[in-house]
């Protein structure tokens, strides 16, 4: 590893740890509006669903969501018929690391994803402590029917040899017959995040060369440092592959979503199958309390018609990349050309009508 990448984000994570002691000794600290606690009704539900929630992600399957989201210590997964009552939802830890080793700490955007009769989460980790330059990409292995039940087995890491470098953020991609893993990286020389994708041969092994598909370029890409894109998500629609990421640090307030689109049939290992937007496709809105607008996931509603957004923001301004980040969710809607229409961030504490079907 880098000395230069092995060393930045233990100082990053360092000032954000003591931004706010520090800033409270210097002044007066201003009034900051707290976070309502969601509410819903027989029909509408508010955001945030949770206190908080960092990098959520869902998953569905036979009439039940399984949702997760950074924890940092333990793996844990809710369980909901209803995504509207998540905050009243089940929870079970399905993982703890051991206490020491490779992947004993700062565990990251866990994904939970179903493939070839078994379940699987890919999240991130490295040891435990401080210096974050050694996060890497896990998989654990589950034959259960139920993800909340059963047992957990550690398939090791989940890495591309020739290019072994810091890896977060995975999600997997399953085009034309074949099944591709799509992560944020580094390229060995600098610190830049970068997305990636690499075929898998199987759910916990990538197999030939690992192809670049997007680094930052564009100036809503490039608050921080560090420069970042990060969390690809992948959603379908009509002859549209689309993978949405998270662009800029995410302890800044421009965090926000950015787009690739490829068409269905195309080889999303080739760079040139992907066309990127020039300008963010959801980002902050102060108004409506939403900042650092990033890391999200999609769902359909209970009866299939709905397409729907669940991401993290902050509530106010300059709370950085904590656990003060808190899911959110907003129904969207699809443009022309197939690709998604997020539209702006909807207020919290706003009535929102439930899901179709709940």
């Amino acid at each position: 590893m880098n000395k230069n990448i092995s060393s930045t984000y233990p100082i990053l994570l360092l000032c954000l740890l003591l931004s706010e002691t520090a800033c409270k000794k210097t002044k007066t600290a201003p009034f900051i509006p707290p976070v309502v606690p969601p509410t819903t009704t027989a029909t509408s539900f508010q955001n945030p669903l949770l206190a908080s929630g960092p990098d959520p992600w869902v998953y569905q399957k036979d009439g039940f969501y399984y949702y997760m989201h950074t924890l940092n210590n333990r793996l844990a997964v809710w369980k909901t018929a209803k995504m509207s009552d998540l905050g009243t939802a089940a929870t079970t830890v399905v993982w703890t690391p051991p206490a020491v080793g490779p992947a004993s700490g700062n565990l990251w955007a866990p994904e939970l994803h179903y493939f070839d009769g078994k379940w699987y989460i890919y999240y991130t980790a490295g040891p435990n402590g401080t210096d974050l330059g050694q996060q890497r990409t896990w998989v654990l292995e589950n034959a259960a029917a139920d993800p909340t039940t059963g047992t957990w087995t550690d398939k090791g890491r989940l890495y591309n040899p020739g290019a072994d470098f810091w890896a977060i953020d995975g999600t997997v991609l399953e085009q034309n017959g074949n099944r591709y893993f799509i992560w944020s990286g580094h390229d060995g020389i600098d610190a830049v995040q970068r997305l990636y994708i690499s075929r898998m041969s199987n759910p916990w092994t990538l197999t030939g060369s690992r192809v670049e598909l997007s680094h930052p370029e564009y100036a809503w890409e490039n608050v921080g440092p560090p420069y970042v894109n990060e969390g690809p998500e992948i959603i379908k629609h009509g002859t549209k592959t689309c993978l949405i990421y998270s662009a800029s640090f995410c302890g800044t307030d421009q965090y926000a979503l950015g787009m690739l689109t490829a068409t269905t049939t195309a080889d999303p290992m080739l760079a040139t199958s992907w066309i990127k937007a020039a300008q963010p496709v959801f980002s902050q809105n102060p108004a409506n309390r939403a900042y650092a607008t990033g890391h999200n996931s999609f769902f359909k509603s209970r009866d299939g018609q709905e397409d729907w957004i669940i991401y993290h923001a902050n509530a106010n301004p300059n709370e950085g990349c904590l656990d003060r980040r808190n899911p959110r969710m907003q129904k969207f809607s699809w443009n022309p050309d197939d690709t998604p229409n997020f539209g702006v961030p909807v207020a919290i504490g706003t009535p929102i009508l439930k899901p179709a079907g709940e």
